[in-house]
């Protein structure tokens, strides 16, 4: 491994610029977290137009700041106020809240700093090591790969979301269908355009991006949010004792291994991860009755396992194109509008970018150690201000966002449509995350494909005769079928 680009890469991290950015992005990001609802991916949704005239390198520094700040800023609520701030952070309610109880609320998020800087850095490391290996690996990637990789990864995204898997399919179907406005690449002709002269040239990922994250989220947490108010715990004790530290050592440890290995995997992250960890602490601690009252390893696996996660999701995004998740579909989108495309090229390519952006999460996870527990009062005073303040400041940025891209009054309508659109999607339990991944991956099916069977004169065997696009089918119908075997096994065994 040739270590200069990588050497030059700390070199981009540590100028002025970039710093700012990237203690700009872990900031929001832990502030994001701390708010209930908003979320990384509806954050950078609304965010994008402010990258715009911003240097590549330092704009996906900062987005990618945020993205793992907010894993450690849900940790906060989640311990204080037993009101998790992410999805990831969901689990860290169990135990967090029961140490927070007992007058242990600094123990708890000080060992959950700790779990999220090794989970993070340790998947750094490996991110590091892995991603110029798979990245020369996919450089035999050809149209037919690239065809099966997209249609995987749709598959899996789908599959494990949280929404239900046939509403998560329907959410995909209707992604893809949206990737097919516009003109055709091939013949020239106009689809679903309805004769409207702004959608020649296809949908635009911001409007869609920013109305169904944004918009879409705003105007759900509004609906749902509860009336009342909330007390926060003391914070004492800021760091945990050496015992702590021993008891979950472990935990940290194979957290940051199974968070790694589920956030390369497509529709993994960071959610899944922490979920994993949890229950596999769980199921070989001798003491299992403790989880839930107040056991460290319940803070330390999934805190640790999220971080992880979040950080090796970025692999198969830079080496390959693919984003595992639906925040890494927001930093695709800022990439594709940054005029770089992420793929096996770009480590060859564009070095500065890619081992700049990778070097900056070492940066980021330290920002994150240090400023994890100062910090924390201040967003607690954040949390108590009131949504009807916050919603019209959110709405308003994002409008001016929007139309700030390419000055259009269609865009703005766009923004609203899809926000009732994601509204709905969410009231009606489809999550989001599948049709905007559906959305950016379309394009590249559509082209992949028809590539491949101008390739092969029509023959769709021809996918199965390669042996990477081969090997890539056979997964994608395991994925398929398994869930129909599972309910065959378990139909015979009643």
């Amino acid at each position: 491994m040739d270590l200069a680009p990588v050497i030059e890469g700390f070199g981009v991290v540590l100028e002025p610029t970039n710093l700012l950015y990237c203690l700009i992005g872990v900031v929001i990001g832990m502030l994001v977290g701390v708010l209930p609802g908003l979320g990384p991916a509806a954050t950078i949704a609304i965010l994008l137009p402010l990258t715009f005239n911003v240097e590549p390198v330092t704009a996906i520094i900062m987005l990618a700041g945020i993205f793992y700040g907010a894993q450690y800023g849900g940790t906060i609520t989640s311990v204080l106020l037993r009101l998790p701030g992410e999805a990831s952070s969901v689990v860290t309610v169990f135990d967090g809240y029961a140490l927070a109880r007992q007058g242990r609320a600094g123990t708890a998020l000080g060992i959950a700093a700790i779990g999220s800087f090794v989970g993070g850095t340790a998947s750094i490391v490996v991110l590091s090591v892995l991603a110029p290996l798979i990245a020369g690996f996919a450089l035999d990637f050809g149209p037919p790969e690239y065809a099966a990789l997209a249609l995987l990864g749709i598959l899996l995204v789908a599959t494990v979301s949280n929404g239900g898997r046939v509403k998560a399919i329907v959410a995909a179907c209707v992604g893809l269908l949206l990737a097919t406005v516009g003109r055709d690449a091939f013949t020239g002709s106009e689809r679903f355009t309805f004769d409207l002269l702004p959608l020649s040239d296809g949908l635009d990922f911001v409007p869609i991006a920013m109305g169904v994250f944004g918009l879409g989220e705003i105007l759900h947490n509004l609906e749902q949010r509860q009336q009342g108010t909330m007390t926060a715990t003391r914070v004492a004790n800021a760091w945990p004792s050496r015992g702590d530290l021993r008891q979950s050592a472990g935990a940290i440890g194979r957290g940051s291994v199974l968070g790694f290995v589920l956030g390369v995997l497509p529709g993994g992250g960071a959610t899944l991860a922490s979920l994993a960890a949890y229950a596999v602490e769980k199921r070989r601690s001798k003491t299992p009755e403790r989880f839930g009252q107040g056991a460290v390893e319940g803070v330390a696996a999934p805190e640790t396992a999220n971080n992880a996660a979040a950080t090796s999701s970025f692999i198969p995004l830079l080496t390959l194109g693919i984003p595992a998740n639906a925040t890494m579909a927001m930093i695709f989108g800022a990439l594709l509008i940054q005029g770089v495309t992420p793929g096996p090229q770009l480590v060859d390519e564009d070095p500065e970018l890619f081992w700049g952006v990778v070097n900056s999460m070492y940066l980021g996870n330290v920002l994150l150690l240090i400023m994890s527990i100062p910090l924390v009062g201040l967003f607690v005073k954040i949390l108590r201000v009131r949504p009807a303040v916050l919603a019209p400041i959110t709405v308003l940025i994002t409008l001016v966002g929007v139309y700030t891209v390419r000055n259009s009054v269609f865009d703005i309508a766009l923004v609203i449509a899809f926000g009732v659109l994601g509204y709905l999607m969410k009231k009606f339990g489809f999550e989001p995350g599948p049709l905007v991944l559906a959305f950016v991956l379309g394009s590249l099916l559509e082209t992949s494909l028809r590539r491949s069977l101008l390739l092969f004169e029509g023959d769709p065997t021809g996918f199965v005769t390669r042996p990477i696009s081969g090997t890539l089918l056979v997964f994608l119908a395991v994925v398929a079928l398994f869930p129909l075997v599972q309910r065959l096994v378990r139909a015979r065994s009643r």
